[in-house]
């Protein structure tokens, strides 16, 4: 089968396409014909090595399409189901074998495009509103790099269904329409956006997934006891701090999460993968594909996420 192999960490120029064997499941797994797979800044800091990953390896984090075999002691799953998955290496491919309690049946009002596209970076929206700082309604949410790929489904989140007021950043006026589209109340640029929230009477959260660019002022323009949600590094990580800054700050909250621990249990990945299927059905949540690349264009989408020109989710059509 065909598939996108790093032999070695570094730059694009690093992505294979391959002709390699086919997997095989074992026991508890299943055996996936890919259609689409998501494209994320983890399969990038697994290819240049941040996050190191014993090589050689096939890249991706997050795929869809049709079960083709199933392993033994499989019960919940059998030959044709509709899944997606994230989390688990090998989605840049044709085919891919998963664990069974990794993957979640795709309903048919949503396609394997959207389940692709939501995923990682739906069920991250989702945690990040609902369970890590549960919004209420009339607070006031930052969310920055809000036309991307988590902000644009975050930001939809806040305000259509926690009916948060929302402060969207984004680099361009095409990127600022975009989030006012998506229910933002206000549509400002990086450099302004501390000012605007202070006049409003500062963030009851800042959801921050930029990282080393934003987080001073993301901290600074917290009310007291508010969070700053700390859950991605697009600029790079943040420096160590010293933590008396959130006792000067307001004693504000700093938090650094994960979707691996937001969906620990079998229990609980059915539960988000449920509702966040649920809303994409019922038009409620909008998943904007921003570019679809055919396998052998990895590298491209890749560099093309990371140069933060993009809006929505790039997605591999296999």
């Amino acid at each position: 089968m065909k598939a996108v192999v790093v032999e070695s960490h570094g730059g694009p120029d690093q992505l294979l396409v391959k002709e390699i064997a086919e997997p095989e499941p074992k026991a508890n797994e299943i055996k996936i014909r890919l259609r689409a797979a998501g494209v994320n800044f983890i399969d990038i800091y697994h290819r240049e090595g941040v996050y190191p990953l014993a090589l050689p390896t096939v890249l991706g984090n997050e795929g869809a399409g049709e079960v083709i075999e199933v392993g033994e002691e499989v019960t919940e799953f059998s030959v044709g189901d509709r899944v997606a998955y994230t989390g688990v290496l090998g989605s840049f491919a044709e085919h891919a074998v998963v664990p069974a309690l990794r993957a979640v049946k795709i309903p048919n009002e949503v396609s394997f495009d959207q389940a692709a596209a939501a995923m990682l970076q739906g069920m991250t929206a989702q945690f990040l509103a609902d369970s890590c700082f549960p919004l209420k309604e009339h607070q006031l949410a930052v969310v920055h790099a809000a036309a991307g790929g988590v902000g644009s489904l975050l930001t939809q989140l806040a305000s259509h269904k926690h009916h948060a007021t929302v402060v969207a950043t984004t680099s361009t006026p095409e990127k600022a329409a975009q989030a006012t589209r998506n229910g933002a109340t206000h549509s400002i640029d990086y450099d302004h956006f501390a000012d605007l929230v202070h006049e409003l009477g500062g963030a009851d959260v800042v959801y921050d997934g930029v990282g080393q660019a934003t987080f001073d002022r993301s901290l600074a323009s917290l009310k007291p006891r508010g969070m700053l949600v700390l859950y991605g590094a697009a600029s790079g990580q943040v420096p160590p701090f010293d933590l008396q800054r959130l006792n000067q700050a307001g004693s504000v909250y700093v938090t650094r999460p994960s979707l691996v621990h937001y969906i620990a249990t079998r229990q609980e990945l059915l539960t988000r993968a449920t509702t966040l299927f649920a809303d994409i059905a019922s038009g409620m949540l909008r998943v904007d594909i921003g570019g679809r690349y055919p396998l052998d264009h990895v590298g491209q989408a890749q560099l093309d996420l990371a140069s933060r020109n993009t809006t929505g989710k790039l997605i591999i059509t296999i």
